[in-house]
C-alpha cells in the first residue's frame, strides 16, 4: 500500500493486487484518512472484477457519512454494473475532477 497526500486528498495505491487485504488495511488505518478525500487506486490490478467492489461498501458508507469523497480508480470493471454506492473512474485525473465536483456540491448544500 502506497500513500500519497496532496492537499485535501489522499491517494492510496494497492501494491499487492488483493482487494480484500487492501480494504482491510485502509479500515485498520482509517483514523488517519477520515478527514481526507480518498482516491483508492487499484488500476494496476487487471484481474479486478465488479464482484470485488463489494469489499468497498462499508468503507464507502462510513466515508460518505463523514462528508468526504471516496473514488476508486480502475479501468477494467464494467462501469454500467458498478453499484450506486461507489464512484469508480478509469484514471486518477478523473478522480481528482470528481472530488472537485463533489466539494462544489457540498459547498452549495446539495
Amino acid at each position: 500500500m502506497k500513500v500519497d497526500q496532496k492537499g485535501h486528498t489522499t491517494i492510496i495505491k494497492d501494491t499487492q493486487n488483493n482487494v480484500e487485504a487492501f480494504v482491510g488495511k485502509i479500515i485498520n488505518e482509517y483514523h488517519v484518512f477520515q478527514g481526507q478525500n480518498l482516491i483508492l487506486d487499484v488500476s494496476h490490478n487487471k484481474t479486478l472484477a465488479n464482484a470485488d467492489l463489494v469489499h468497498f461498501k462499508e468503507l464507502a458508507k462510513t466515508h460518505k457519512k463523514a462528508k468526504k469523497s471516496m473514488i476508486i480508480v480502475s479501468d477494467v470493471v464494467d462501469f454500467d454494473k458498478v453499484p450506486n454506492f461507489l464512484n469508480v473512474v478509469p484514471s486518477v485525473l478523473e478522480a481528482h475532477d470528481m472530488i472537485e465536483m463533489d466539494e462544489i456540491e457540498r459547498d452549495l448544500g446539495f
